[in-house]
């Protein structure tokens, strides 16, 4: 059981296309929650997060993108221009959402709850950069955080065993 006695399923978020989701909808699938950003070196994992999506979604696996503009502002633009850029250079067909805060004041409760239950190296809960991504059971409960270096190849066993 989680540390705060809630799941991933007791939250929602907005799509980017401005629709509120329950994540509740995703009750029974593999989560994998990723902060992305459209303009950061690490950008090209679109590509393998969008392989791992299609290899295994018929499986149950879920990929969430959130947009985040807070790591050297490598994602000002719209919804409208992040959707276009995620499809059009790399055919992103995984859910996205508005973007959001990850960390600070106004992040979004989602990420609270993540990083409370996996926190980063040394304890510390601050996402420190694009492309964190956070393994989610079937049930709702975090299973593990990989950081932003780690590519979709790099933790695919891990999320072939969670489906």
């Amino acid at each position: 059981m989680s540390k705060s006695g809630k799941t991933v399923h007791d939250f929602s978020a907005t799509t980017i296309k401005g629709q509120e989701v329950p994540l509740s909808e995703y009750k029974g699938k593999t989560l994998l929650i990723v902060n992305t950003a459209s303009k950061c070196g690490l950008t090209p994992q679109y590509q393998g997060l969008e392989e791992m999506y299609k290899k295994y979604h018929e499986q149950g696996l879920e990929i969430l993108g959130f947009p985040c503009n807070q790591f050297g502002g490598q994602e000002p633009g719209s919804e409208e221009q992040i959707e276009s850029f995620c499809s059009l250079n790399y055919g992103v067909s995984f859910p996205m959402f508005a973007k959001i805060d990850v960390n600070g004041k106004n992040e979004h409760p989602l990420y609270t709850h993540l990083k409370t239950e996996a926190p980063g190296i040394l304890g510390l809960k601050d996402i420190k950069w694009n492309f964190t991504k956070f393994l989610i059971s079937k049930d709702g409960e975090v299973i593990k955080r990989f950081a932003p270096t780690d590519t979709p190849e790099h933790f695919e066993s891990e999320v072939k065993a969670a489906l």
